[in-house]
């Protein structure tokens, strides 16, 4: 179950993440604007990848269902958090110098708050599962990962608009836009908290009766 979890959430389209580099030139005023953004993007990227690899880490068929919920629990806090905080470096970017910017990041910040309270609500789910009975928390684990597919294929248009022509291609000029690799174990990625801002997923395999 752990790995359906694990396997939704690498698939997710999260911001720049996507981003492919060209060859055209952006102009200044472009570059400075994703400058201001990339410049605040990465630490929460960062975040996201981490909260990714403690949810790897709890794939094992052994692997005790409190310790998944728990581990899951702080994992899409810390999307979550990492999700808001996005948006909010989006927004105060202010909207990016090229045509219908204005309407491009209003709808960006809105698909960025709402993944971030999709996460949110995951968690309030995950914190619910019963961790007493291996098969219920199974089931449990099974629909929160058919949410979390939802979430990752659906409502990311506005970010794609974001990520395309002239700004696509200075922000994937930009180091903090492109895509982190997890620089702390799964173990010692943070523990989601009130003041953070990030926040993603997993889900276990504590019995067979789990696995699929």
């Amino acid at each position: 179950m752990n790995k359906k979890l694990a396997a939704a959430l690498s698939g997710g389209a999260v911001l720049v993440l996507t981003l492919s580099g060209c060859s055209d030139d952006s102009d200044d005023k472009v570059n400075d604007w994703a400058k201001k953004v990339c410049d605040q993007v990465q630490p929460q990227l960062q975040k996201i990848a981490n909260a990714n690899a403690a949810i790897q880490e709890q794939t094992a068929d052994n692997s005790k269902p409190a310790d998944v919920q728990k581990t899951d629990s702080a994992a899409f806090q810390q999307i979550s958090q990492a999700y808001k905080a996005l948006g909010a470096a989006v927004d105060s970017a202010g909207p990016p110098p090229v045509d219908d910017g204005e309407t491009t990041q209003k709808e960006a910040v809105k698909e960025l708050n709402a993944s971030s309270t999709a996460y949110a609500n995951l968690r309030t789910k995950v914190d619910a599962l019963d961790t007493g009975d291996q098969a219920k928390f199974a089931d449990g684990l099974k629909g929160i990962a058919d949410e979390l597919n939802k979430i990752s294929t659906n409502g990311d248009q506005a970010l794609k608009k974001l990520q395309s022509g002239k700004v696509g291609t200075a922000m994937s000029k930009q180091k903090g836009c492109q895509k982190p690799t997890a620089s702390t174990s799964p173990a010692a990625a943070p523990p989601a908290t009130a003041s953070d801002d990030a926040s993603k997923s997993a889900s276990p395999t504590p019995s067979k009766a789990e696995k699929e």
